[in-house]
Order: structure tokens, then C-alpha cells, then sequence
């Protein structure tokens, strides 16, 4: 098969989930140059598996195939997967709510400890009181 002028062969082999990655090499370390001269630019690293069941060693490649411009998003603050809120002892119906959500009293903070999606999607973001350790 031939795209822009490069000869690609393709090759299926199963290699077993446990064989043994004994080295991944960068370009340019002993036992990459012939793959570099092959592959140029686009080598990212050279594996060697080994596959004890079969008695096999794989050398594996991982190559650059495409290449295109990203623009990443707005740059924002990483918002935390599970935060504390405060629910009000009389708030019953709130409190069924966020269990249903799965909600977890933590009793040490006096708080309850929810993931921060559902915490927005129940519109209850002002009752956020801080990151919970853990998750």
C-alpha cells in the first residue's frame, strides 16, 4: 500500500497481553538506527516485547502517521472531580437528592461529599465548601 510516496506493510501478529516490554528505546540509541533510516522523522520509540509463552521477541515501532495543526481550548483551572457542600439539617428534600446523586456524609467535616457534575447539575455550586481529600 502506498500514501504520498511512503510504502506501508501491514503485519498482524497477536502478541500476547503479558509479554514483557524489556526496553523502549528514543531515535538514535543503539537499536533503533536501521528503524530511524527507515521511518525518519516520524519514529517515536522502538520496543522490544517478549512473549514467553511463544518464545518470541517482537520489535514493535510506534510511528507519527498524521500530523495536523491543534488550537487547544479556553485555558481554565482544573476543576475538582469530588467537593464538600453544605446541606442544611432541615433541608430534607435537598439531602434525598443529593444521596440520590451519590452523596456521602462525612461526618469529620460536617459536610457532604459529592461529585462536582452533580453539584452543578443540581444548581448547587454557592454550597461549596472546599475539595475533599481522596474521592
Amino acid at each position: 500500500m502506498r500514501k504520498n510516496g511512503v510504502r506501508y506493510r501491514f503485519t498482524s501478529v497477536r502478541i500476547q497481553d503479558d509479554a514483557e516490554i524489556k526496553a523502549t528505546l528514543q531515535p538514535g540509541q543503539n537499536g533503533t538506527k536501521a528503524l530511524l533510516r527507515k521511518y525518519g522523522d516520524r519514529l517515536v520509540c522502538v520496543r522490544y516485547r517478549y512473549d514467553k509463552a511463544k518464545l518470541k521477541r517482537y520489535t514493535t515501532v510506534e510511528l507519527i502517521v498524521e500530523e495536523n495543526d491543534w488550537f487547544p481550548g479556553k485555558v481554565s483551572l482544573a476543576t475538582p472531580q469530588v467537593v464538600l457542600i453544605r446541606v442544611g439539617y432541615d433541608e430534607k428534600a435537598l439531602r434525598e437528592q443529593v444521596k440520590a446523586a451519590g452523596g456521602r456524609w462525612k461526618s469529620a467535616e460536617k459536610a457532604w461529599e459529592l461529585p462536582y457534575q452533580a453539584v452543578v447539575a443540581l444548581g448547587l455550586k454557592p454550597r461549596i465548601l472546599g475539595s475533599a481529600a481522596g474521592g
